[in-house]
């Protein structure tokens, strides 16, 4: 059966604005978010005066040690964030509702930015059940969702670590099914960052990601 692209966009931004009402504990980000994708309401009108507050990336990330999908230990700041700019988001691989229409609806933001995607670009998502989901659950998860791509991080690893860095990311929650559904976008090099709604379209994700990436330029540039 031939099968049209715009019914499918369209359901799938229903369903994903009705997961994210019924499916989320939204938490404080970190460092400063400048705006929210699919809202003109700025967050932070003073962002030079943010960013110089803002903390120091690594410290306050840490950098304690992860595993990413095909079972390679990394360093949450030194391997992940380091010198990119990433978009965050946050599964469990059991997950049947919006776990798997969030991650496809990243899909199309990657599909919409390949000139940046993999540098500066680079999108991880964090396992919010380490126990249950080893490296071999999270890359089949990733291959199921059309996420298996480099320039795409799954991660998991000890709990302990990452309650701590999830709880550094205000998206900490005692159940896993309470679990934010919010992306969280930053140029960490710039301390830029922004919490973006996961049903808002593509196209606005992908605008925000590009001033994002951009963002990092204007800074070298008035250095």
């Amino acid at each position: 059966m031939k099968r049209t692209v715009a019914p499918f966009v369209a359901a799938l931004g229903l369903a994903l604005a009705a997961l994210a009402n019924a499916h989320e504990s939204a938490g404080d980000g970190p460092g400063a978010p400048v705006a929210r994708a699919g809202s003109n309401k700025p967050v932070a009108t003073d962002i030079a005066a943010v960013r110089r507050k803002a903390p120091d990336a690594r410290a306050y990330f840490t950098d304690l040690e992860l595993q990413d999908q095909h079972g390679r230990t990394v360093k949450f700041y030194s391997d992940v964030l380091a010198g990119k700019v990433v978009m965050l988001n946050f599964i469990y691989t059991s997950c049947e509702d919006a776990c798997p229409l969030i991650t496809q609806a990243i899909v199309a933001v990657k599909d919409q930015i390949p000139e940046i995607f993999g540098s500066p670009v680079h999108f991880v998502s964090i396992s919010v059940d380490p126990v249950t989901d080893t490296p071999a659950r999270l890359r089949q998860f990733a291959a199921s969702n059309r996420a298996d791509v480099e320039g795409w991080t799954f991660l998991t690893g000890d709990p302990a670590n990452v309650a701590h860095i999830l709880k550094k990311l205000g998206q900490f929650s005692e159940e896993r099914e309470a679990h934010s559904t919010l992306l969280i976008a930053g140029n960490v090099p710039a301390k830029r960052w922004s919490k973006i709604r996961p049903e808002a379209p593509a196209a606005a994700i992908a605008e925000r990601l590009r001033a994002l990436a951009a963002a990092g330029v204007q800074a070298r540039v008035h250095e």
